[in-house]
């Protein structure tokens, strides 16, 4: 899927929360500034989350939580460089929740990521153009 600006990635994302169940793990991988957040907001709007506008990504806090129709878990492993510390953050306890976990820069954890889960890719391909791949991985 090509996405021109961001509202059409925003859309994206909305489009592909409607499709969510209680439990999903969504794991974003892509270059910094290819529009995870921006995609995350759209996910944030398709479950309810009032003040989806007000996403952004949680970089310094690591994890926000958002309630919507079933609680967002949005979880940012930009800072994280070791196995160890994305352990001591308890990832495995919103992995495994009952919301629907968003995890930018989840190729930092693919061995602990569910069988199951929804893998999107970002492909910058111009100043606001996007390639964004996604795949149900495990059905």
């Amino acid at each position: 899927m090509i996405t021109h600006n961001r509202d059409e990635t925003i859309k994206l994302g909305e489009k592909l929360a409607r499709k969510l169940s209680k439990g999903d793990v969504v794991a974003l991988c892509g270059d910094l500034g290819s529009g995870k957040t921006t995609f995350t907001k759209g996910i944030g709007k398709g479950l309810g989350v009032k003040d989806h506008s007000h996403i952004n990504s949680p970089t310094f806090v690591l994890i926000k939580e958002h309630k919507g129709r079933f609680p967002l878990y949005h979880i940012d492993l930009y800072r994280l460089d070791n196995l160890k510390d994305i352990e001591d953050i308890s990832i495995e306890e919103y992995i495994y929740g009952d919301g629907i976990t968003v995890i930018e820069w989840a190729e930092k954890i693919q061995m602990l990521l569910p069988k199951k889960h929804i893998s999107v890719k970002f492909i910058v391909k111009g100043e606001d153009k996007r390639e964004i791949k996604i795949e149900d991985i495990g059905n």
